[in-house]
């Protein structure tokens, strides 16, 4: 009798345990710039249900991506690294003990990865990444149509890679990001209630395809009437192209505002199970908005990304900067927090952090759950970016790295070795070039970016996932 009074009472331990630790959800947008919120300054994009989740959360004004484009900033949220090999990398390879889904996996987690992967195949796929709950992710970078069958382009022509599972589930009139909201629903009512989850959620929207629902571009039309533009014109030339300078597209704000509903289901959901207080929720994007186009022709650009200057593709702010909203009723006090300087890399070394008290040895990406918790302030931290693998044809972007050091951000230019230096406090824009006026800095600047390319542009960090070279196969030689 005792024996089995034990074993109760450890299994009851466990899990209370198990039901103490916060859940995560992930919600994950792609190209959603930095003010196509109406939190964040939008005229035209309502988003209610965002602007309450920001408003109960830490809010971080200095956030970025860690690549102005999709793959390459994937890839260094989920690996907690500089993206220096601008590609997927090799996920496969990452050994268990830096995989940072597999750390939540061995504490008991429920994990499950909804929408865009976009980080490779085979031994990169989500499941072997450590994801047991999976749903429209592959290698897909973007859907066909926003609409059923979804896979399937607006002309007809079939999309470059299939997004698994929407068609099947599909029915005619129904919108991809309703289905992939469903699925993140589904998994989390279904989630064994002494087991913590982490979910991510990471929509297709609002990329290309422009595609809204045709009522949520109506009411976007009429909105548009009462907006005064004023005297900014619609494009200004810029890089290789152009940039767009209002936001003035209804369809592209059905997508935002859709995106908008579907986080309020989401956020429902948790109060409705009454999970609420008690899940971590972290909401942000992958990059700025899509404002700009090249030399190739022009394209129908989404957005603007004002005051911030430029777009995808480029490392002024409008390409890096993005929303990030980190909520945890249970722990963490809501406030926006203007000065400090996070990174994606950041995110799965804080959630380590704050859920399950871990950390993992030779990341790029910290943990800044002392920020979160108001124990620390990140004003001062140093921070860089590197991109080889312009496209001045379709985004108008050069080649560049940078380095953002407290206030301060310089840019070179990798084929011209130009530089630009501003003081981001006082010139958000990025208009007041200072590399003249402030020698000094320039060089100060400079030197921490010369030296940070010394220490990350090496064999091990740029050869990650490539064959050997001289043997196609990838076999070894004999």
């Amino acid at each position: 009798m005792k024996k089995t009074t034990l074993l109760f009472t450890f299994f009851l331990s466990a899990i209370l345990f198990a039901q103490n630790k916060p859940n995560i959800l992930i919600i994950h947008t792609d190209d959603l710039g930095y003010h196509d919120l109406s939190i964040t300054g939008s005229q035209l994009y309502n988003t209610p249900s965002i602007d309450k989740l920001a408003k109960a959360s830490v809010a971080f004004t200095n956030a970025y991506s860690s690549y102005p484009r999709c793959t390459p900033s994937r890839y260094g949220m989920i690996t907690g690294m500089y993206p220096v090999n601008e590609n997927k990398g090799n996920l496969g390879a990452i050994p268990e003990d830096k995989n940072m889904i597999k750390q939540f996996v061995n504490a008991g987690y429920n994990t499950s990865y909804v929408g865009k992967w976009h980080l490779g195949k085979g031994k990169s796929n989500p499941d072997k990444f450590g994801f047991s709950h999976i749903y429209a992710a592959g290698e897909a970078g973007g859907i066909g149509s926003r609409f059923y069958p979804f896979n399937t382009q607006k002309n007809g022509k079939p999309a470059k890679y299939d997004v698994p599972n929407v068609k099947e589930d599909g029915k005619e009139g129904d919108y991809a990001s309703d289905l992939l909201t469903n699925a993140t629903i589904n998994f989390i009512k279904n989630n064994p209630k002494d087991k913590p989850f982490l979910a991510v959620l990471a929509y297709y929207a609002v990329h290309t395809p422009i595609e809204a629902k045709p009522e949520d571009e109506a009411r976007n039309k009429e909105q548009l009437k009462s907006i005064d533009f004023g005297d900014t014109p619609e494009y200004i030339k810029e890089g290789e192209g152009r940039r767009k300078m209002r936001q003035d597209d209804a369809a592209y704000a059905g997508m935002v505002e859709n995106v908008d509903e579907n986080v309020g289901r989401l956020l429902q959901t948790l109060k409705d199970i009454g999970i609420d207080k008690n899940t971590i929720i972290v909401f942000s994007s992958d990059h700025g908005g899509l404002s700009n186009d090249g030399n190739k022709n022009e394209r129908h650009l989404a957005t603007t990304n004002l005051p911030l200057k430029a777009g995808k593709g480029h490392l002024y702010e409008g390409g890096i900067r993005v929303p990030l909203f980190i909520k945890w009723t249970k722990a963490l006090k809501p406030k926006k927090d203007d000065e400090s300087i996070v990174l994606g890399m950041d995110i799965f070394p804080t959630l380590l952090d704050l859920a399950i008290d871990k950390k993992i040895e030779g990341l790029d990406g910290q943990s800044y759950a002392s920020v979160l918790k108001g124990k620390d302030n990140w004003k001062d931290r140093t921070v860089f970016w590197i991109s080889k693998k312009a496209r001045p044809h379709s985004t108008g972007d050069s080649k560049a790295a940078v380095v953002r050091s407290g206030n301060y951000k310089l840019i070179q230019f990798l084929e011209t070795k130009n530089i630009e230096l501003y003081n981001l406090k006082e010139d958000i824009s990025e208009e007041n070039n200072l590399s003249d006026k402030e020698p000094q800095k320039a060089k100060q600047m400079l030197q921490l970016l010369k030296d940070w390319k010394k220490e990350m542009l090496v064999p091990e960090r740029l050869n990650v996932g490539k064959k050997p070279k001289g043997d196609k196969k990838g076999k070894k030689k004999n």
